[in-house]
């Protein structure tokens, strides 16, 4: 199954322009983690007028929890979206091979990622419960009636990580702590006005939840806050109604995309 969206590569490629919008909802619980910060170079100094220059806001990002289950012990599972995790260049190949794209050159990948303006993840981790957690669980299980919870309240209680997500079992092999990469998507821009939004994959195994759908939303808001209004993709045709659900138009006022494929 091919990935929920896809940059493509051919040709027949279509173009499509988002334009900003006061909010875009995703299925996010605006639950966030600690902040992690990464360096931003930049070539000139910046304007002492601006408080909320893009450089701040890149080091102001801070993770967000997409979705999330709780085991009766307390044992937490979630899947988190961050533009400041490190994205290893085999973990991306391994997803992109999951979803039957063809094999790229692992130094180019390397070099695609590291020039990105915007690199955004998805995670699956495992938090080991806590007192606090313990306490909310052995007061909630009971009570509990959501999908989610009854998946959770189903897991094994051998020591094994939680089940977490309805439908999907987690890995035995990641333990608490861990992070396993589950869903990309990387953006490249001129860093003032314009940006494009290439190679949005998502793990076979966990497509079919919405997750597709969150990556590019939140994607979105990302390049939004670092000041970018206009924002573009390239689109297979099988993909182009669910982009044009998140706001995307097709060759906008006529606008067409233009391709040149070298011979030499």
């Amino acid at each position: 199954m091919a990935a929920t969206a896809t940059a493509a590569t051919a040709a027949t490629a279509r173009v499509a322009r988002v334009h900003p919008r006061a909010s875009t909802p995703a299925r996010d619980r605006a639950s966030r983690s600690h902040p992690r910060r990464r360096h931003v170079a930049s070539s000139s100094s910046s304007s002492s007028s601006s408080s909320a220059s893009p450089a701040a806001a890149i080091e102001e990002e801070l993770d967000v929890v997409l979705l999330e289950t709780t085991r009766a012990d307390g044992a937490r599972a979630r899947i988190v979206y961050s533009t400041t995790a490190e994205v290893d260049c085999y973990d991306l190949e391994r997803l992109c091979d999951d979803v039957g794209w063809p094999r790229r050159p692992i130094s180019k990948v390397k070099a695609a990622l590291e020039n990105s303006f915007c690199v955004s993840s998805l995670y699956l981790e495992l938090v080991p419960p806590t007192a606090d957690a313990d306490a909310d669980a052995t007061s909630t299980s009971t009570s509990s009636s959501s999908p989610s919870s009854s998946a959770s309240s189903a897991a094994t209680t051998d020591g094994t990580p939680p089940v977490g997500l309805p439908g999907v079992k987690y890995p035995r092999s990641l333990a608490y702590g861990e992070r396993k990469l589950i869903g990309v998507a990387r953006a490249t821009s001129d860093h003032a006005f314009n940006a494009t939004i290439w190679d949005v994959v998502v793990d076979g195994e966990y497509q079919g939840n919405g997750l597709g759908k969150a990556l590019v939303e939140q994607t979105i808001r990302t390049l939004m806050s670092r000041d970018i209004g206009n924002i573009t993709l390239f689109a297979d045709s099988k993909v182009v109604p669910f982009y044009q659900s998140l706001g995307f138009v097709s060759d906008p006022e006529g606008i067409k995309g233009m391709f040149l494929y070298p011979t030499t």
